[in-house]
């Protein structure tokens, strides 16, 4: 069989299983696995493939075709400027991530050696790219997956970036005062489990998928080591009561932030541990 042939065999199998982009994952599949950019999918279109490369294949597009995530089947993720590994450890690092880190670093323009702590890293994604992004920056992550902190280590070495894991439930035994607490908490309400789409509902770690109040619990502990920016992830539908949790906690200049897709993604709120004193 050319490539080509295996190329569409692979897209038709995976959109059988309701694949979405089905063309896209099998490109980016079959590229991996036979060490080709997928642009040379299509220049070596009419090469026939030895019975190792068609192995090696269809071992991943079987993967997908399972509905592993994308990002797990390639063991690796591009988030902002960095490449980092994933797997079954960890959410895979999300778009929507990205832009919860464009405003921790416009709240942080103004702020030398800004210190940071990331609650539940998962991955290492906001640590690391803040620590890749923010000059002088002192980072912290946090995570109670002890697998997950192996992950983010890995990541942290991988791209030789400065960040101390410590393995704790949100804040617990994390003396601050931080500049900045970020965190992507789960957020996924246990009825709406059965409404995720496969990848999520089945492959990536439950305990960081579901909401069981650790953002209520983390916009109190962050007052506790805080003096300066809270800025959570949520979801779209939550926004607003966070917003109003923040607001009814003590918190200032509290607003919601959009994604570029439009949705309500981010709440952010002001905590001083000092009162400005009245001119």
């Amino acid at each position: 069989m050319t490539l080509g042939e295996v190329l569409a065999g692979a897209t038709d199998y995976l959109a059988a299983r309701g694949v979405e982009n089905a063309r896209l994952d099998a490109e980016r599949i079959l590229a991996r696995a036979l060490g080709l950019s997928r642009i040379e999918l299509y220049t070596q279109h009419d090469r026939p493939l030895t019975e190792a490369e068609r192995t090696a294949a269809r071992t991943l597009v079987q993967r997908r075709g399972r509905r592993e995530p994308l990002a797990y089947v390639l063991g690796d993720w591009d988030f902002r400027h960095l490449t980092l590994q994933t797997d079954a450890r960890a959410l895979v690092p999300r778009p929507e991530t990205e832009v919860v880190v464009e405003r921790c670093l416009a709240l942080l323009a103004n702020v030398a050696s800004p210190r940071v702590v990331d609650v539940g890293t998962g991955t290492g994604a906001i640590a690391l790219a803040l620590a890749h992004e923010l000059t002088g920056a002192h980072m912290t992550a946090t995570d109670r997956s002890a697998d997950a902190l192996v992950l983010a280590r890995e990541n942290a070495e991988q791209t030789r970036l400065d960040v101390t894991f410590v393995e704790t439930d949100l804040l617990h035994g994390v003396d601050g005062p931080f500049d900045l607490v970020v965190s992507n908490p789960p957020y996924v309400k246990p009825g709406e489990i059965d409404g995720l789409a496969p990848e999520v509902r089945e492959w990536e770690p439950r305990g960081a998928l579901l909401d069981e109040g650790q953002t209520a619990r983390l916009a109190r502990e962050a007052t506790r080591v805080l003096d300066g920016w809270l800025v959570l992830e949520v979801h779209e539908r939550h926004a607003v009561d966070v917003r109003e949790l923040l607001a009814e906690l003590g918190y200032a200049a509290v607003s919601i932030g959009a994604d570029l897709a439009g949705k309500q993604r981010f709440v952010e709120g002001q905590w001083l541990s000092k009162p400005t004193p009245d001119v």
